[in-house]
């Protein structure tokens, strides 16, 4: 007969958390165990190693531009399911929910350093920013608004690629977005493109590789494809850090590589010359 009865699992009751949700987050890059408070007052860079989180489009605006001065436009365009794709319109509903926005990207104009500009900021948690009919309405009427007042445009990218749910129609947004950018472009007003983690698929091969000048935050993600789909495409080893901002850098994709908490002095200085002798 055993002097110690052992104890059922069920008997010792809900299994507590070992790390609150909400509280702590662990940092991808170093592996270290990060307060939330502390990282969003360090604008979600890692204490640690500088890893940049991703941040959200409320996030990216206060980090941004001068206080007050953003004016948001088309925040009521919708999505329909113009292709009949399964439950596509239930998810579109839940991640509307689930993170405050209408679609993935925010526009708007604004002021950074003085500068008159209008902003289009693409939001990772809206279905993976991906781009559909109205991401790519919202950036042309944007870049389109611009032109029509004399203002800079820049558009921080952050996607998946174009969003299959709509299928062709997503991928015309690729076309449409350039077309915007090349009236901008003869109107001799200034386009900067900032990359930001991950940036991948159509809005790689369209808006976000074609600024006037390109810039990135450190070592995130920018590509066509994965790099697993183009190791097994290709049957080739790749090199060392590729598709990274600094890979891309030194092939002359990227113009220059901009840590987060530099950012904003970085636009103002850049718009300064850019926008010098654009008439308001």
């Amino acid at each position: 007969m055993g002097f110690f009865k052992k104890r059922s699992l069920n008997e010792l009751g809900e299994k507590k958390k070992d790390m609150p949700e909400g509280v702590w987050v662990k940092c991808p890059s170093c592996g270290e165990s990060l307060y939330d408070q502390t990282l969003a007052k360090n604008m979600r860079v890692c204490t640690h190693c500088s890893y940049h989180f991703t941040l959200s489009a409320a996030e990216r605006l206060e980090t941004l531009v001068d206080e007050e001065s953003f004016e948001e436009i088309d925040a009521a365009l919708d999505s329909v399911n113009p292709l009949g794709f399964d439950n596509y319109l239930g998810k579109v509903k839940a991640y509307q929910a689930k993170t405050g926005l209408t679609e993935a990207v925010v526009t708007g104009r604004a002021t950074i350093g003085g500068h008159r500009v209008v902003l289009a900021i693409m939001d990772f948690r809206f279905l993976g920013a991906s781009m559909g009919s109205v991401v790519g309405e919202k950036i042309t009427r944007a870049i389109e608004t611009a032109t029509t007042e004399n203002r800079a445009v820049i558009v921080f990218s952050a996607s998946g690629g174009a969003r299959m749910h709509e299928g062709i129609l997503s991928l015309m947004q690729m076309a449409k977005t350039c077309g915007a950018l090349a009236r901008h472009h003869d109107a001799k007003l200034p386009y900067i493109s900032v990359l930001t983690h991950p940036t991948t698929g159509g809005v790689t091969a369209s808006f976000a590789t074609v600024g006037d000048l390109n810039l990135a935050e450190p070592k995130c993600m920018i590509g066509f494809a994965g790099p697993r789909v183009v190791k097994e495409t290709t049957h080739s080893d790749l090199p060392p850090g590729f598709q990274t901002a600094e890979f891309l850098k030194d092939h002359g994709l990227i113009d220059m590589i901009v840590p987060r908490h530099e950012m904003q002095q970085t636009l103002a200085r850049v718009l300064g010359y850019l926008l010098n002798g654009v008439s308001r």
